[in-house]
């Protein structure tokens, strides 16, 4: 039988030699551009509505890209587009299906309890391919379905430009 000091070192040894010998992941990323862009759209089409709307644009890792709040937005939309945001692209889809997923019987809604994290429609992962590169968070619509269309309204203006 080894001990457990051997176990160790064997661990730690082919711990060691794995990084060396391992590939850098591809990663993609939203150019500032795009996210003005997919922001500015998701806005304008709550205006057209006359919603007042914040959007707030993530990368992959949950950073801010942009956030834009809309004339007339109260100041609380910022924290929870971004929330609506930070939570789709975490969890790596829109927040109307996490809404959906937080009230059946296998319910994610302890999750609710993590810092940022909101089960609420208006979070749109952005997606290359089935890659999440992205997301958008939008806050001030009456509602979450008038929020979501919003952000998928930003998300389909930048859609074709995703490469």
């Amino acid at each position: 039988m080894k001990s457990a000091f051997a176990v160790l070192a064997s661990a730690a040894a082919a711990l060691a030699v794995a990084p060396a010998s391992a590939q850098t992941l591809p990663t993609h990323r939203i150019p500032a551009s795009l996210a003005v862009e997919a922001a500015t759209e998701t806005v304008a089409a709550c205006a057209r509505q006359g919603y007042r709307e914040t959007a707030v644009v993530l990368d992959a890792d949950g950073q801010t890209i942009v956030a834009l709040r809309g004339d007339g937005a109260g100041i609380h939309t910022l924290d929870s587009a971004h929330d609506k945001a930070y939570t789709a692209v975490s969890f790596k889809n829109d927040t109307l299906a996490l809404a959906a997923r937080a009230k059946g019987e296998d319910s994610i809604a302890p999750l609710a309890k993590l810092p940022h994290v909101m089960f609420f429609g208006g979070g749109v992962v952005i997606k290359l391919n089935d890659e999440v590169v992205g997301s958008i968070g939008a806050s001030g619509a009456p509602g979450a379905t008038l929020d979501d269309s919003c952000a998928k309204a930003g998300l389909n203006k930048i859609r074709d430009q995703l490469k």
